[in-house]
């Protein structure tokens, strides 16, 4: 922190200096689903995207990155169009996004940062609700966190262009520490499952595999067609209301129904239903398991998650698989899958902390040796649970949040 409170003065020199730390995310359970209105499941970790920024009476938006070149810098009331690839198109579309409802007077000056290779982790959501929160703080608004979950999640499928779910921001902003966000992505009603005080102590490790390319030039999109192509035959064969194939969801699909016509499903599609209707029932499960303590259930659970990812919804790449492998084999992981959309970035587990270095060391024998193209670059890192996106000072969050 202190070091982007530096760069920030040493850069813009203003004194007054404004801090929002919004955090990277992992579903342990709920894999593929959000975007199919399933329930999944969430919690933010105790890594962050970083802003340092200050109120600017003149309208413009000015931004650094630590981790990016360049330099985003554009007035509110003429915001670029999307450049594909570039990193700031998330404050371009977060202004859009405001715009939509609220009059936009000042902007901002700032540098953000972030402390891990975030591929997998959500960095995209956790960086546009930060934007959305200095915007919100820069023009005096009140804005509720169902608000700014669906400001955050406009950007990324409206302005970006992803058919993703809500299961991102959502975390990012909801979770709360030592709990488990259950999010219905039909509803858009939410819980927080308290810990149990009978499960002993866990930490998550991130594996980030090196492999980083972005959502948009991976099978992402196509998934969500096929799941939307699956469902769109159950309710042919069933007789139900056709619907544009736009607006199918497998959510709206019953389990009797997919019981009755599986069989008569070809190919890929009856494995795009086999992933959803199990991850469905993986995610009550666990549930359950959050709630009595029991680690060891919760962890097979998403182990079953990380199989049914690979074979079933069949997404993954070498790299993921063999970290996903690894964990599976190696003491002391309880339960492991892959992170965010799952073809490319990380692989996430439940971990004992009393087995760190041994899970450690085994990846760093294995991984560089099977994927040295990737050996000077991929991480291992271990984190815990935390909060959600929040004023670094507790007292300005009451200002933007109802």
């Amino acid at each position: 922190m202190r070091e982007l409170i530096n760069t920030f003065k040493r850069i813009y020199g203003d004194k007054e200096v404004k801090m929002i730390y919004s955090p990277l995310r992992i579903c342990p359970l709920g894999a593929h689903v959000d975007h199919q209105e399933g329930i999944v499941t969430g919690m933010a970790l105790d890594e962050n995207v970083e802003i340092a920024f200050a109120p600017s009476q003149d309208g413009y938006i000015r931004i650094s990155s630590i981790d990016f070149p360049d330099e985003e810098y554009f007035h509110i009331d003429r915001v670029p169009e999307m450049l594909p690839g570039f990193w700031g198109n998330y404050i371009r579309g977060a202004v859009l996004a405001l715009q939509q409802a609220h009059k936009l007077q000042y902007g901002f000056r700032a540098v953000i940062s972030g402390k891990l290779p975030i591929g997998g982790l959500s960095s995209s959501a956790a960086v546009t609700t930060a934007y959305l929160m200095a915007l919100i703080q820069a023009n005096l608004l009140t804005i509720s966190k169902e608000e700014l979950i669906s400001y955050s999640h406009w950007v990324e499928t409206e302005f970006i262009g992803l058919k993703n779910g809500i299961l991102d921001q959502s975390a990012n902003i909801l979770s709360e520490d030592d709990h488990l966000l259950v999010m219905d992505c039909q509803t858009g009603e939410h819980e927080l499952v308290k810990k149990s005080p009978e499960m002993p102590d866990f930490e998550i490790v991130v594996v980030y595999s090196g492999v980083s390319k972005a959502l948009m030039g991976t099978d992402y999109n196509n998934r969500v067609d096929e799941c939307k192509v699956a469902g769109w035959i159950v309710g042919e064969l069933a007789g139900l209301e056709r619907t544009a194939l736009q607006d199918v969801k497998l959510r709206n699909i019953s389990e009797e129904h997919y019981r009755k016509y599986r069989d008569q499903v070809p190919g890929k599609f009856r494995k795009r239903l086999d992933h959803f209707f199990t991850e469905k029932n993986r995610v009550l499960q666990g549930i359950e398991a959050w709630e009595q303590g029991d680690i060891e259930q919760f962890g097979k659970l998403m182990f079953a998650s990380g199989e049914s990812s690979i074979h079933q919804y069949e997404s993954g790449c070498p790299e993921l698989i063999t970290i996903y492998e690894l964990l599976k084999e190696t003491e002391g992981v309880y339960g492991a899958r892959f992170s965010g959309a799952g073809y490319r970035g990380c692989c996430i587990g439940l971990i004992n902390p009393a087995y760190k270095e041994q899970i450690k060391a085994n990846i760093d024998a294995v991984y560089p040796t099977q994927h040295p193209e990737y050996k000077d670059v991929y991480k291992v890192h271990f984190c815990k649970t935390n909060n959600g996106a929040r004023f670094v000072d507790q007292e300005e969050k009451g200002k933007v949040f109802e």
